[in-house]
């Protein structure tokens, strides 16, 4: 997707690694330059896996071809915007450019922290600049002048002069923003200081982990698109999401300027449990077990914070915390709480039940849904053997025989934004709906094909199924979703899926080096790519719905196809599986049905304009700084919305929750209300859903069609007495 953020790539990345923010402690570490020991051992064991077949799925040498792109790539983490070098810099980097495979190959992370002072330096420049424009009369918004905030495709400024205007622009956004908000100037003039205050706190206190991790992560990135290197911390943070469990107190933290704050208390955690915490508080010390010292974590960076809180479950660790009501400088109360394991629901399988009224096609129906984040495993858990540990399969294999209780007409599977997961996952899953029969083809690097399959007799749910999809469905969510369209099990709805058909495994790279514990980090590497059973990769291609609903984003900005380096289509030979229906000669009347319910469905209208809205905006790349201009917009949508409501009341349809919370506050995440931050997502939450109620509709629309009509039903189902039993 485009940039829209002044944040260089690599704040924006560490951001999205560490939950919600990024601070560093007031002494944080200063970026070398050069190499730490462990740094030059790590280096030469991604590229020794990297550069083997192997291991690697499509393993590349260090040519100059790849420096080149190591090159380009780490630019473009630092700075993927142009806003903070400029073409001297450049200039002044070049000579690095020849030597980037070299430094991977030997460990030598001389060139890239130097590059990563510079930047750093940088930073402080240009926000030193902004701050300046603070005091400045320049804030009149009569003018033509507009803010072309996407840059990756521009040439980078020719000087410090050119960055300055860019920057003038990015400021005067930012001003008008906060004054279209009705913001007056003082607090603005407040906001904004603290605002750019803070990415300099941010990036000037990133320590030499965090600019190795981006380093080695240019070389990762030019091998694949999903090759990555992660260093100790943020493997633990990876492998925690994947097992949607944690050890400590159960609370999600967020950084507000310099404290940390707790911005959500975890169902069931001891934090929660205690009764003694409300979001918003503050926490201001941490201390371990009953007696040990306590520590001023003001100023700290989050995930420092978070591992001074996090720890083995029955122990006991001491917090310092000023409630939210409270003056920062009150005096804080002491909370002591022990830590235990804590499940993280947010991400888990989720049900609800739709009722589809009757129509001209038949009766009234009761579909039930499944929405999936992602396919979890907790990997260690399953190991241990157990039983008592999240797993995806078995959580859905739960709510499925809920449903069969409630005798549902049909199921939707709703893979909406799952960027998928484990493969055992995907695999386990697929063999809810199929009796045996092989998922997924899996090629590795020296072309021997492996078939996953399902093994377990019988299915959980032998009925109609449906599984939704849309563009940001990737990777396990497209080997579900093919799967069952190759059997004939359902229909798939929806969006063209994202295309990322490779595989990936977790490579540890502390157990070469013997005893040394946990020094060297991990990596995900692409080992292999899949293919559906029918022979089809999704890889690029993606799956094609059966029913297809308008596309969300612009296919050339986001999926498998923009990345420069991804794998192309092919296909391999198909492997015998089951047919359990073939809908062809149902879709189109299936079709010409959702084609005349969608036409006088106002939420389903609504969300096309929305959708065709957006991809004009953001097909401008530019925005504009004219305060008339602006405030006439800003009221157009605001009337919008109102309007919508209105209509929603005389149609009785469901209110919008999001309505009246949708204006643009000009605030970032950090530095809103913690209460009404967190109001604002549950009402996105709670925001009606026409694309899960559509595909609610199509699949009661399939099954009436199929009950009134035995011949069509015979042509479309062949299977009548296995999964895929259609007919109720």
């Amino acid at each position: 997707m485009k940039a829209r953020q002044v944040l260089s790539a690599t704040a924006i990345a560490l951001a999205l690694a560490m939950p919600l923010a990024l601070m560093a402690r007031a002494d944080g570490d200063a970026i070398p330059a050069a190499p730490t020991a462990d740094h030059a051992t790590t280096s030469k064991l991604v590229y020794g896996l990297l550069s083997d077949s192997r291991y690697a799925y499509r393993p590349r040498g260090l040519d100059a071809t790849l420096s080149q792109d190591i090159f380009r790539r780490y630019l473009e983490s630092l700075d993927g915007n142009k806003l903070f070098l400029d073409a001297a810099d450049i200039a002044r980097f070049q000579p690095h450019e020849a030597r980037m495979g070299d430094a991977v190959r030997h460990g030598d992370t001389g060139p890239a922290m130097e590059m990563y002072a510079v930047y750093k330096q940088r930073v402080s420049e240009r926000v030193e600049y902004a701050r300046s424009l603070l005091e400045q009369d320049i804030f009149d918004f009569e003018g033509e002048e507009r803010w072309y905030y996407d840059r990756e495709d521009a040439a980078w400024a020719t000087d410090s002069a050119e960055l300055d205007a860019l920057w003038k622009k990015s400021v005067r956004n930012d001003w008008l923003r906060l004054k279209l908000a009705g913001k007056e100037p003082a607090e603005i003039r407040t906001t904004l200081d603290k605002r750019y205050a803070n990415i300099v706190t941010s990036v000037s206190q990133l320590n030499n982990e965090d600019a190795f991790q981006t380093f080695l992560n240019a070389y990762t990135a030019s091998i694949d698109p999903h090759t990555d290197y992660f260093n100790p911390r943020t493997a633990g943070l990876f492998n925690q999401s994947m097992s949607l469990s944690l050890e400590g107190i159960g609370a999600q933290l967020q950084k507000q300027d310099d404290v940390v704050v707790i911005r959500e208390l975890i169902a069931g955690g001891p934090a929660a449990t205690s009764n003694k915490f409300t979001p918003g508080d503050r926490i201001v010390g941490v201390g371990q077990g009953r007696s040990g010292p306590m520590e001023d974590v003001i100023g700290w960076r989050i995930d420092d914070v978070v591992e001074k809180i996090k720890g083995k479950a029955g122990s006991q660790v001491r917090l310092d915390v000023v409630p939210v009501e409270a003056l920062l400088d009150s005096e804080p109360v002491r909370i002591t709480l022990t830590r235990a394991k804590v499940r993280l629901e947010e991400q888990a399988a989720k049900s609800k039940v739709i009722d589809i009224p009757a129509s001209a096609v038949g009766d009234a129906k009761r579909i039930g849904v499944i929405e999936l984040p992602a396919f979890y495993q907790d990997f260690e858990g399953r190991r241990s053997r157990n039983g008592d540990y999240a797993s995806a399969t078995r959580d859905v294999a739960r709510i499925l025989g809920e449903f069969r209780a409630e005798d549902m007409d049909g199921i939707v599977l709703d893979l909406r934004n799952n960027g998928g997961g484990s493969l055992n996952e995907a695999v386990e899953l697929t063999g809810l709906f199929i009796d045996t029969g092989p998922v997924v083809q899996v090629r590795e690097s020296g072309g021997r094909v492996n078939v996953e399959s399902d093994r377990k007799a019988g299915v959980s749910w032998d009925g109609p199924l449906a599984v939704l999809v849309n563009r940001a469905s990737a990777s396990a969510s497209e080997i579900v979703a093919g799967a069952i369209q190759d059997y004939g099990r359902g229909l798939v709805i929806g969006e063209t899926t994202f295309g990322k058909g490779t595989v990936q495994n977790l490579f540890d790279l502390d157990r070469w080096p013997a005893n040394e514990g946990t020094r060297h980090g991990q990596v995900k590497m692409t080992i292999a790519q899949f293919f559906l059973p029918g022979g089809s990769s999704t890889q690029n291609k993606g799956v094609v719905p059966d029913i297809r609903f308008p596309a969300t984003v612009n296919g050339s900005e986001f999926g498998e196809s923009t990345y420069d380096n991804a794998l192309p289509w092919t296909r391999i030979s198909a492997v015998p599986h089951t047919q359990y229906g073939n809908f062809a000669p149902l879709l189109p009347r299936l079709d010409e049905l959702h084609a005349g319910r969608v036409a006088v469905d106002r939420e389903f209208q609504w969300w096309k304009e929305d959708v065709a809205e957006f991809r004009a905006e953001a097909d401008k790349d530019y925005i504009s700084l004219n305060e008339d201009e602006r405030r006439t917009e800003r009221d157009r949508q605001a009337a919008k919305r109102k309007d919508r409501q209105e209509e929603r009341k005389r149609l009785g349809l469901d209110l919008d929750p999001l309505a009246e919370l949708s204006a643009d506050d000009g605030l970032t995440a950090n530095e809103r209300d913690i209460a009404a931050d967190t109001a604002r997502e549950e009402a996105a939450e709670k925001r009606p859903d026409p694309l899960l109620r559509e595909s609610a509709a199509i699949l009661a629309d399939a099954v009436r069609l199929l009950d009134a009509d035995r011949q069509l039903s015979a042509a479309v189902l062949p299977e009548s007495t296995g999964p895929g039993r259609w007919a109720r």
